[in-house]
């Protein structure tokens, strides 16, 4: 998918830094006359220019959040099999670039860091570790791995935090450390959620676990209190995450468990290659 589908994409919507030197030729008619080496075309008497390509070479970061929740999934698959799967298409279109990847794993708190690196064996190492690590604790703590972001990964990365972000509050914890990573780094969210949280289905009286806490309640899905309430609750958490996004200057890509990862990365590709 990497190869057939995100060909050039990638490459197109994240570029490199600068532009490093890279040969002398003859002018051409519509070259820039700022790009003329004096020097060399003294010596040979018409007019050279510098010609330079672009400083390629990144690293990208990948924050995999393997907190209780991501193991949920009513339709097609687990919020973590969406995790795994978009983390592996994005891993093996920056090593086809030649760029470095690297991972922070982390629940409560960052669980396990692979240092950016390139080649297939290297990535087929994070998707596995994505997929069989068990972290110690199955909460969620997003601001502790932006920072670890902040901390560790010293040169400008593209970075990726990719989550269900069901967070139990938005607070300055998860805030300030986005928004110094965003001013760090190019930084995306990408929000893998299941139909099942944005409505609450209608099944009568159920018992729900908090897969994080392992608390447990009985509700009456058909009631429309209870169903109100709980639409009230995600809309402001949703109004709530989307100022903190746009605040913070950071993209967001959402994915769904029942549909296709290869619409929503490719509108993100495109939209990223368009401000350019």
């Amino acid at each position: 998918m990497a190869n057939d589908l995100f060909a050039g994409q990638y490459e197109s919507a994240f570029k490199g830094r600068g532009m490093e030197f890279a040969e002398v030729r003859e002018y051409l008619p519509g070259d820039d006359v700022r790009d003329i080496d004096w020097n060399v075309s003294a010596r040979f008497g018409h007019p050279y220019v510098k010609v330079f390509h672009e400083e390629r070479e990144l690293t990208v970061t990948l924050l995999i959040d393997l907190s209780g929740s991501n193991l949920f999934g009513t339709r097609k698959r687990f919020k973590r099999e969406v995790i795994a799967e978009v983390a592996g298409i994005l891993s093996f279109a920056a090593i086809r670039t030649n760029d470095k990847v690297g991972a922070i794993l982390f629940s409560s708190d960052v669980n396990r860091y692979i240092p950016p690196a390139k080649g297939i064996a290297h990535v087929w190492r994070m998707i596995k570790e994505i997929f069989t690590y068990e972290p110690p604790s199955l909460g969620t703590d997003i601001g502790a791995a932006l920072e670890f972001l902040n901390k560790v990964v010293k040169r400008h990365s593209i970075s990726f935090v990719i989550s269900d972000f069901q967070l139990q509050q938005l607070d300055d914890q998860f805030e300030k450390p986005l928004r110094m990573a965003a001013k760090k780094h190019d930084l995306t969210a990408i929000r893998v959620m299941d139909p099942s949280e944005k409505e609450l289905p209608q099944v009568g009286r159920i018992r729900i676990q908090d897969p994080e806490t392992g608390e447990i309640i009985a509700i009456n899905t058909k009631d429309r209190q209870v169903r109100r309430k709980w639409a009230e609750l995600q809309h402001q958490t949703e109004v709530s995450f989307m100022q903190m996004l746009i605040k913070s200057k950071v993209d967001l890509v959402d994915l769904s468990t029942h549909k296709s990862v290869v619409e929503p990365l490719t509108a993100y590709f495109r939209q990223r290659e368009n401000r350019r």
